[in-house]
């Protein structure tokens, strides 16, 4: 009989092509399996499913992943093993047993994604892979006011890059979304029970427009009743994008 284990990763996504495995791709998934198959004999590969995908460029402070193993194993031994072969821009930085009904996905209960601007002409190069620039001067009052007006129940369809393929429909809870600044650093943090194909991303996108001017804080009224993504709602960068923490 098979034994669950859950691991916690962290990740900077700037070399590979998202969570997800991909043909002839590197990406953060693809190097765990390839490991924790090698580290277990390579006789038969271990599929680890995660809380969710993120896509290429994008980072992890805490994704939460789970896979069966046939036999078991020391997790302080594995996860010291896993990190002395794994590059240095993924950790796993915590592995434990778990029950085997626990799944990443399907039992976490909300999420938090965190995304960073820097509003200024010069970004500082330690940030540069980890900040959309803006130079424009953003009004954070009036992003506050947008961010506002999206928390609660809402269907997010103009906000997902893809609705017609999200296939539990397209209605998502923000329980919070708040615009920090500090200096020149703008920190937009969101959380709710689930997020749609690029969402977080547009949110940034949008709240960006209504900063500099372009939309109103209310325009959100109409976009959300409209129901239909448009170009008024941009996919901002995903280099900004970090997925901070998932609720069990």
């Amino acid at each position: 009989m098979s034994t669950r284990y859950k691991i916690k990763v962290s990740y900077d996504g700037t070399n590979y092509s998202g969570w997800q495995v991909q043909p002839e791709h590197r990406t953060v998934q693809g190097e765990l399996e390839r490991l924790l198959m090698h580290m277990t004999g390579g006789e038969k590969p271990v599929r680890v499913e995660s809380s969710g995908r993120t896509d290429a460029g994008v980072h992890a402070r805490a994704q939460v992943a789970h896979f069966d193993l046939e036999k078991p194993v020391d997790p302080q031994y594995f996860q010291r093993g896993l990190n002395a072969q794994l590059d240095r821009d993924i950790r796993v930085v915590s592995f434990e047993k778990v029950p085997s009904d626990f799944h990443a996905r399907f039992s976490a209960v909300g999420k938090e994604y965190r995304y960073f601007i820097y509003n200024g002409l010069i970004i500082p190069p330690t940030k540069r892979l980890y900040y959309l620039q803006e130079g424009r001067r953003l009004d954070v009052e009036k992003m506050r006011r947008a961010a506002e007006l999206l928390v609660g129940e809402h269907d997010f369809a103009p906000f997902s890059a893809n609705p017609g393929r999200e296939l539990n429909g397209t209605v998502r809870t923000i329980y919070s979304l708040n615009v920090r600044k500090h200096g020149a650093d703008i920190t937009l943090e969101v959380q709710g029970n689930g997020f749609l194909y690029k969402m977080v991303r547009s949110l940034a996108g949008y709240l960006v427009r209504v900063g500099i001017g372009d939309l109103k804080p209310e325009s959100v009224h109409e976009i959300l009743d409209h129901g239909i993504r448009t170009a008024v709602v941009p996919t901002a960068q995903p280099h900004g994008l970090f997925l901070w923490k998932v609720f069990y």
